[in-house]
């Protein structure tokens, strides 16, 4: 029975009824030691009823380190149905939890995305029958890999009948995950109100508890259940020694006197199952025999209700302090001889490995060794738990060369895990230790990504410079020199040449498989920045190219994509981007999928094909959220900011544009990386909205700033021109126009000449304005832009209104608005309607046959339906956008009243 928690249980039973309707949801309670939590879940269990499937797990303190040992243990239900899962994410589950033999691991390490997004493939699976309650106790002290995987399948819950709920401490845990916020639905659980806590107690010791021993304990315990209920049989009748101490210590304390009073076998028997993480008892009997205890001595433990054990075997406490107690009171000398025999009784493997490193009392080369496979295991199954599993390697490595190369290797994984401190600290302690070239150039390559991370740009692009300039294998400098072109990117036009000259002067092999991307990049790049470079050839040639060497697709040809689009090569990038996005899904290398997308994005903005880049980016947005990928959460929600801005959804643009700026690292202190596609957006929604001045101003601090180089400020300048010229302040324009001239000029499409022939046009003289508008739109011609072709096509007309040749105006307005109704940009429809009324035409007025109105479907509704109307199952829609079955289905319900639609058979014609 539970006192004076009503609202808590309320909160359990919102999200118990939202599985029962189909609704997925989340909640973490957090609160202190001893507070309740476990009692809620346990609790939540028994509401749960037989109407749930329930699976359980926690975290344990020494399975810290083991990547994905607390969520094989809460998928173990589950593992009979990895076979509906997608084939990358199955192969990926199956490597995370040791299921694939050595040899069947990928050669590229798994996508911890993938991992994510199987946890929620498996769990929609578990409740296809009845709804599923997942409950995770401790998860202070559970595995980061798997805290990882389920907070990125909490994140996408939709439509699966999931409930999960979860427990952490406030006052931290194993590398303090419990003070983080996982961005979840929580509930601080707090202490008892007086008269509950009373009830409590009352029913704990009986109602003859002498009034002085009864307001001391109570003011003692504060509240705190697990007090109220272990106290009294610490303290008895007898003032408490410990009352100075705080709470969490003196329950230890209350917790040590009664595992004291049990047998010495019986405490060595406890002391084997608090060190032996997953509480089975075929290990834990085995290892206790060792030690010369017998599985009787368990009785003693069980009869007390320390312990209890359930139907599968497993080893429960009755509080996970007391699990901390026993091995808190334990000598050192003990602990090593318990995990000694537990490393004994386990079959080889990473967790056997783990115990004989905790049993280790000297430098051991085997034992260093096998913990260096464990690292590069962990890796390859994508999980965390390399870095401590290689510092630990050189920790028990015996020679100083060795231990220096696993510590070089434990600061490489640190960073790969976004463990920036730790990373620096052990790059500094190897650095101390050698004084080998390529090994300080490796650790200024970790130095230099914990500074990228944390905003420090141009530190970052300056200690990476200087380690590709050391005297180190090509192969190494071009791998750092394109990490210091990122940090370049954001820094200035000026470090940007710098790399590219760097890299484009390297000397690689051309069989190296990055000797392609090393030409192509300079070669795109410099002519954007109106530098001279080779000639540049496809992207296509260049990235089969680089993939006839060995490069690795699509990780290795990101870059690719980017940099054309530097050069206005809007329709390779939106090839190439097609063709990496369709492998990475196929591969499950969904980490790089926000970078794709968002190249794909730009390209199907640029192309006037608004609502794709909407999907597209809204997309890439989810999936970069769910991988902490922070600089690109900032570009796209610009992204997302400017599309907006061009149908005119004014508060969404706001919305967006805040969001946008707001979306830096935890540890970042730089400006957010989608500034000047925020900058863009919002001078976009002022020019189409009248607002001049004002787009003057933040285009001209967009094009002038550090980074005008950047592809959203290069594509802003004829909107600067524009805007700039309705004020009558040309001037202001007048050096970015020539910048984009000559860029216009390099990029060599006739797109990009018609932009710049239409900034000739407003910028003048006005007796040249007509040819130089005529021009624009046959060069307008060559290439499907509808939407700048009507930008221009309008401007011609206002033109030829304001010369008093309305006839000559209609067509081109007319024509204009056309395409912006159909496109839905409303603000540039309303300039039309507006400019073409002005001639003496009524303009029809809007959602008439003229235009189309939006689509009534989100973009998550309609990127399903667009896919169920190719003929895609269900299963395969879900395979390819990361999401479950039934979230499918839920969608294309939802979808079908809004298109006035049946059934699936019908999306052909509606699309």
């Amino acid at each position: 029975m539970l006192y004076g928690r009503e609202d808590e249980q309320a909160a359990v039973d919102g999200l118990l009824d939202g599985a029962r309707a189909g609704r997925s949801g989340a909640l973490l309670l957090r609160g202190e030691a001893g507070i309740g939590k476990s009692a809620l879940l346990d609790d939540a269990v028994v509401r749960a009823g037989g109407a749930f499937r329930v699976i359980r797990a926690a975290g344990v303190e020494y399975e810290a380190e083991l990547p994905y040992a607390g969520l094989s243990l809460l998928l173990a239900p589950g593992l009979d149905r990895l076979d509906a899962l997608p084939g990358p994410q199955r192969r990926a589950l199956e490597a995370a939890f040791g299921l694939a033999e050595d040899g069947d691991f990928p050669e590229r390490p798994a996508d911890r995305l993938l991992v994510g997004l199987a946890t929620l493939g498996l769990l929609s699976e578990l409740a296809a029958d009845q709804p599923l309650l997942c409950v995770l106790d401790d998860v202070h002290w559970l595995d980061r890999a798997s805290l990882d995987a389920l907070l990125l399948a909490a994140r996408r819950f939709q439509a699966e009948g999931v409930a999960l709920l979860l427990a952490a401490r406030t006052e931290g845990g194993a590398g303090g995950s419990a003070e983080r916020r996982f961005g979840l639905p929580e509930r601080e659980v707090t202490g008892l109100g007086e008269a509950d806590a009373t009830r409590l107690l009352a029913r704990r010791v009986g109602p003859d508890l002498p009034a002085a021993v009864r307001d001391r304990l109570l003011a003692e315990a504060a509240g705190n259940p697990l007090a109220l209920t272990e106290l009294p049989v610490a303290a008895g009748p007898r003032p408490n020694a410990a009352g100075g101490l705080p709470l969490t210590s003196r329950l230890l304390i209350a917790f040590h006197g009664q595992v004291t009073g049990l047998p010495a076998a019986t405490q060595t028997l406890l002391l084997v199952a608090a060190a032996e993480e997953s509480g089975t008892l075929d290990v834990i009997l085995p290892a206790a025999a060792a030690l010369g205890v017998a599985a009787e001595h368990l009785a003693p433990a069980e009869e007390s209700g320390l312990v209890a054990v359930a139907p599968d075997r497993r080893i429960a406490f009755r509080h996970p302090l007391l699990r901390s107690a026993i091995l808190q009171r334990a000598p050192h000398h003990q602990k090593l001889t318990v995990h000694r025999a537990i490393a004994e009784a386990l079959p080889d493997g990473d967790r056997r490995t783990w115990h004989l490193a905790l049993a280790a009392t000297g430098p051991d080369s085997g034992l260093a060794d096998a913990l260096e496979r464990a690292a590069v295991r962990a890796e390859r199954r994508g999980g965390r738990g390399g870095a401590a599993a290689y510092e630990r390697a050189a920790r028990l490595t015996p020679d100083r060369d060795g231990a220096t190369r696993r510590l070089v290797l434990a600061a490489e994984s640190a960073i790969e895990e976004g463990e920036l401190e730790r990373a620096e600290a052990l790059a500094e302690e190897a650095s101390a230790r050698t004084g080998d070239i390529l090994a300080q150039a490796l650790l200024d390559q970790v130095r230099a990504a914990a500074h990228f991370w944390r905003g420090a740009y141009p530190t970052a692009h300056r200690l990476l410079l200087d380690a590709a300039g050391a005297d180190i294998d090509p192969r190494y400098a071009a791998r750092m020199l394109f990490q210091a072109f990122h940090a370049a990117w954001y820094v200035g036009e000026e470090p940007v040449a710098a790399v590219l000259d760097r890299l484009a002067a390297l000397p690689l092999a051309d069989d190296d498989p990055l000797a392609p991307l090393a030409r192509h990049l300079p070669a795109a790049v410099l002519p954007a920045l109106g530098r001279p470079a080779a000639p540049l050839r496809p992207v296509h040639e260049a990235a089969e190219a680089a993939r006839r060497a060995g490069a690795e697709s699509p990780v290795d040809l990101i870059q690719l994509c980017g940099a054309t689009l530097v050069l206005g090569r809007d329709e390779e990038t939106a090839e190439l981007a097609a063709e990496l996005v369709a492998e990475a899904r196929a591969k499950g290398t969904v980490g790089v999928m926000p970078t794709l997308r968002f190249f794909q994005a730009e390209a199907e903005l640029f192309h006037g094909r608004h609502r794709d880049a909407e999907l597209t980016a809204t997309e890439a947005l989810g999936l970069a959220r769910d991988t902490g990928q922070h600089q690109w959460v900032s570009q796209l929600t610009a992204l997302l900011a400017c599309l907006a801005a061009l149908d005119g959804r004014a508060d969404r643009c706001a919305e967006l544009a805040a969001a946008a700026l707001a979306a830096t690292g935890p540890q970042t202190a730089a400006p957010a990386a989608g500034l000047p596609w925020t900058q863009w957006a919002l001078g976009l929604f002022d020019l189409g909205r009248g607002r001049a001045g004002d787009a003057t101003d933040r285009l001209h601090t967009l094009t002038t700033g550090p980074h005008r180089h950047h592809v959203s400020a290069t594509r802003a300048v004829p909107d600067l021109v524009e805007a700039a010229v309705r004020v009558g302040t040309p001037e202001r324009a007048a050096e970015p126009y020539e910048r984009f001239a000559r860029w216009a000029a390099a990029t060599d499409r006739p797109w990009a000449e018609a932009l710049r022939l239409r900034c000739q046009a407003l910028l003048g003289p006005d007796e040249l304005a007509e040819s130089a508008y005529r021009a624009a739109l046959t060069r307008h011609e060559a290439a499907h832009r509808p939407f700048e072709r009507a930008r221009t096509a309008l401007l011609y007309g206002e033109w030829l209104r304001r010369a008093r040749r309305r006839t000559d105006a209609r067509p081109h307005l007319r024509a204009a608005l056309e395409t912006f109704d159909r496109l839905a940009v409303h603000p540039w429809a309303a300039r039309a309607r507006t400019e073409l009324s002005a001639t003496g035409t009524p303009a029809p007025a809007p959602g008439t046959p003229t235009g189309t109105l939006r689509s009534p479907l989100t973009p998550q509704e309609l990127q399903i339906a667009r896919l169920a109307a190719q003929g895609l199952t269900n299963r395969d829609i879900a395979a390819q956008l990361f999401l479950s079955p039934r979230t499918v289905a839920h969608h294309l319900y939802k979808a079908y009243p809004k298109l006035a639609i049946t059934s699936r058979t019908e999306l052909p014609t509606v699309l």
